[in-house]
Order: C-alpha cells, then structure tokens, then sequence
C-alpha cells in the first residue's frame, strides 16, 4: 500500500474515536458548547442587550433570547459590516459569507477564527469516517474534484467577504492540494458554463477519483464530460469512486448519475451552510447524517407546526424525537444566537443523534391545509420510478388553486430524462405515492377537494435555463423542490 492511503487509514481510525468520545455523550456535549458560547460571548454587545451574565440555565437563554432569523438579527449585522467590534462575537469576523435570498437581498453571515475551523475539519471527517469503515482508501492518491463558487474574495472595512465555498478553497489542507482540482484560475471564472467547459478540459484525462458538488451542478458537469468523450463518466475516469455531496437530496438523481457513470459509486451526504457545518454521513450502512454536537454550535429545536404558534416550545437535543419534523435552531461561535436557518430535519436515530434534511421552513405547500413538506415529495417521487426505466433531471412542484376547470390540484412540473411510456398512469402512481406520504393529503384527494396531482413536462435544460434567468446558475444555488405559490413555474412557463 502506497504512504498516503496508509496514512490516511491511521487518521481515520483516531478520528472515529475521538467521534464516539462526544457522540456517545451527546447532553453533556451540548451542555459544554452552550456554557463556552455564552462565556465568550459575554462583554459582546448583543450578551449585554440579552443579559448573558445572568443566564445559567437553557431556559434562561430561552426567556431572554428570542428565534431570530436574519431580517431579525440585521441590525447588529450591519455594525459588524461597518467594522464595529464585539458586536456578535468577540472582535471581528475573519469573513463574511455572502448568500442572497432575502427580500432586502444579500445576507452577510459572519465566519469567524473559532467557527472556521470547523467548516474544513466536519468536511475532512466525513471523508475520513468513510475510510474507516470501508477500509478504502486508494483515491486519496488520485485527483479530486470540488466544483465551487470562485474564491475571489473583496474586502470591506478590513473584513473579506464571498462565497462560503469560495472562502472554504482558501483552506485546501497542504496534503491535498497536489490533489485538488480544477486549477486556480479556472476556479475564478465567475460565468459558470464558461468554468464547467474548461473544468471538463481540465479533467478529462486526469485520474478522477472523487468528485463533490450539488446534484444538479455536478450532472451539468457529467453530462459535458459524456458529450466530450461519447462514453459514460465511469469509463473516462475509471478510478472514480467516491461521490460527495450536499444542499439537495442524491435520491431523485441517483438513476440519471449512474446511467451517466455507467455504474454505482459510494456517496457520502453532507449538511454544509454558510451559517455552519452541521451534520455529514458517517455510516454507509445507517441512515442519516451524524448531528455535530461538539463544532461550536448549540441546536435547538421547534417541531414545523407549532412554529409560527406565539410561543412554540423550544426543545434541546435530549428531548427531540424520532421522525418528527423539527425546524433547525443554532447559536454558533460565529456569533448567530437562536437563529433560524429555514431548514426543517427529522431524526433517524437517537443514539447516535442522526437526521435528514426534510426541508426548509418556508418552502411547503400548504394551499389547503395539507402542509406536504420537501422530503415527502421527494420520497413520492422516489417511490413512482422504482421498477421503471424514467430518469429525473430536476423537479419542481407548486399548488394550481384556480384552474380554468375542475378541481385544484398540485401540479409537478418535471424534466425527465427518459420520459414515462404513459404519463398518466405515472401521474396516478405519484398520486397515490403522495397519498402514502402526507395523510392530510390522501384526506384531501378522498374527500375530494383536490384531484390527483397533473404532471407538467419540462423541455430539456428549461431548469437550467431559469436558473440562469435569475442570476442564480450554479455554484451553491438549489432550485426550491416546492412552493406555496407559482412564482417560480409561472417563470418555467
């Protein structure tokens, strides 16, 4: 065995261990974050606004420290911007990530020497549980992959800021970065099919053995390769094993990527934000993706349908529950206190503490009452081409409230790959599919105030193209899987 993969395999078994020190003792974890966020935390300006000298419990932070989300925490965020000190967080930030989304657009989300660390290190321990368990760990020798946005940060009174994944590149561990690709300048194209047809230049005859990115951007960068070489990826890169990915559920590509490879590959999930790295896959046999009790960030917890109650329940990680769907609460050593991410998880497991993404917050239908949320469509979808040959490129889904005749329905608007021999007997499968997920739904249909779901074909690259339309074509960006109006489909039209 060659140096590095041997060496490799020695780190991942100590980082495994050291792993199950905090996991197996998850209470006491969060309890130690919390006590060291608030210490540190103190002489800042928003500790005295919330009292922190005076907080000794959970329940104290609660009554005196409300969910914010960022249009909340803005006010303090826009001294930090201006250079002020001990704002949020001891000092300055090192960085600010920005992300766009809001409705008073960009978002400055604070990066700091404590946080930092953490975003490189959860990536590396994904990567390095992965070793540990398969025993794999040759293509540590070959080159890997990260599409990203550009690493081409500004500055503003003595603070950088860009892209969280533009910043991450800056920290490219020394051992790896013989590894890494594409090169740096190609990594600065900002005009993102300009930078995806000089990546494929770039990587077509190297050895390719992990490649890592969001779905939807990486079988963009998939399919060019095919179109290049006229032979799946799995051929010009046959020493590609190793897929590593995050932001949107794999599932709904998992059939286009292996017909595009040409074969499987093992994949490892990651819950990476700019606010934080919360969770990454630490089991190829569990489901689910390991809660990172012990990276600097508290979490809280509010079950989705008491959260815009006036007072919902704000429960820590030894009071959540299995399957329930719980919308994401952090306080972070970057300074966000009590703050709302918009994701929703539910918990796969409770010892150790593991979770799928199921959402986000504000990103449901719920037009009639059904409040059907990410993972459930997801899943229906999921459940509708098991056994058949139909491929999915991307998928959005919005409420029809007023049709121009009969009943209101949801409408699923898909670009197949390989389309259904009959669309209607697909659309009854996703119905029913629906049905199993969401029992408000299934009421619904039965009681005949919906009928069953209408499936909108979308021609090819019609997402990509709206993507594009909003300044929003790849690097971290994900197309919403479902929405409570049709802001987003009336545009696809």
């Amino acid at each position: 065995m060659a140096l590095k993969p041997f060496l490799a395999k020695i780190f991942a078994r100590n980082i495994y261990h050291k792993t199950q020190a905090w996991a197996s003792n998850p209470i006491e974890t969060q309890r130690k974050v919390f006590k060291d966020l608030l210490h540190q935390a103190s002489k800042t300006s928003f500790g005295a606004d919330h009292h922190f000298d005076q907080i000794k419990t959970f329940d104290d932070f609660a009554k005196n420290v409300p969910i914010r989300d960022y249009e909340d925490l803005k006010p303090y965020i826009e001294k930090v911007v201006n250079g002020e000190e001990n704002i949020l967080w001891k000092g300055k930030p090192l960085y600010f990530a920005k992300t766009s989304g809001t409705t008073s657009g960009a978002k400055y989300i604070p990066l700091t020497k404590e946080s930092m660390p953490f975003h490189i290190e959860s990536a590396r321990n994904a990567i390095l549980h992965y070793i540990h368990e398969t025993g794999n760990s040759s293509f540590v020798d070959g080159k890997m992959i990260f599409l990203q946005g550009s690493p081409i940060l500004e500055e503003e009174n003595g603070i950088n800021f860009g892209r969280l994944s533009g910043i991450v590149a800056h920290f490219v561990p020394k051992y790896l970065q013989k590894n890494r690709m594409p090169s740096w300048e190609t990594n600065c194209i900002e005009d993102w099919e300009k930078k995806i047809n000089t990546i494929v230049e770039e990587t077509f005859d190297q050895n390719m053995t992990v490649i890592s990115g969001i779905p939807s951007w990486v079988q963009m960068y998939f399919e060019k390769l095919h179109q290049k070489g006229g032979k799946p990826v799995g051929e010009i890169f046959k020493n590609f094993n190793l897929f590593i990915y995050g932001g949107v559920n794999y599932e709904p590509y998992r059939a286009k990527f292996e017909n595009l490879i040409g074969r499987k590959v093992d994949s490892i999930e990651l819950f990476p934000a700019s606010e934080g790295f919360f969770a990454y896959q630490d089991s190829q046999k569990e489901k689910g993706m390991l809660l990172l009790l012990n990276s600097g960030i508290f979490y809280e917890f509010i079950k989705s349908e008491e959260f815009y109650n006036s007072n919902p329940k704000r429960h820590t990680i030894g009071e959540v529950e299995l399957g329930v769907n719980y919308v994401l609460i952090i306080s972070t050593n970057a300074g966000l206190w009590a703050y709302n991410i918009g994701d929703t998880v539910q918990f796969t497991s409770l010892k150790p503490y593991r979770i799928i993404v199921s959402g986000r917050i504000k990103h449901f239908i719920s037009a009639f009452g059904e409040h059907v949320i990410g993972k459930e469509v997801e899943s229906a979808l999921q459940e509708a081409i098991i056994g058949t040959n139909i491929r999915i490129n991307e998928f959005t889904v919005a409420p029809q409230i007023n049709p121009k005749e009969g009943l209101p329905y949801h409408e699923w608007f898909i670009e197949f790959e390989n389309e259904p021999d009959n669309l209607d007997d697909f659309a009854d499968k996703l119905d029913q599919a629906m049905c199993k997920q969401n029992l408000y739904y299934d009421d619904l249909i039965i009681g005949k105030v919906l009928r069953k779901v209408v499936v909108t074909t979308v021609v090819k690259n019609g997402f990509q193209d709206y993507m594009k339309s909003i300044g929003k074509l790849g690097g971290q960006n994900k197309l919403p899987r479902l929405s409570n109006d049709r802001k987003i489909v009336d545009l696809l039209k």
